[in-house]
């Protein structure tokens, strides 16, 4: 839960987020990449969050498809 003296809606939020297994990430990535990915996205009428969980999903597709050590690690 939020430290400190959170609202209610920051409770509200992070309890469903728990829930649901959203979780924050960050990642060091240059500035004209990221810049470039967000036009693309925008360009293209698709949410950032959405082509990585595509990609993410399709990187992980590829490896299992690829190789059994991925199943065993």
């Amino acid at each position: 839960m939020p430290v400190g003296n959170p609202k209610a809606q920051s409770i509200a939020t992070r309890k469903y987020e728990q829930k649901t297994g959203w979780i924050s990430k960050s990642y060091k990535l240059k500035k004209e990449l990221v810049e470039e990915f967000a036009k693309a996205c925008e360009t293209n009428g698709e949410k950032q969050a959405t082509v990585l969980t595509r990609m993410m999903n399709e990187y992980i597709s590829d490896l299992e498809k690829c190789t059994d050590s991925f199943n065993n690690k």
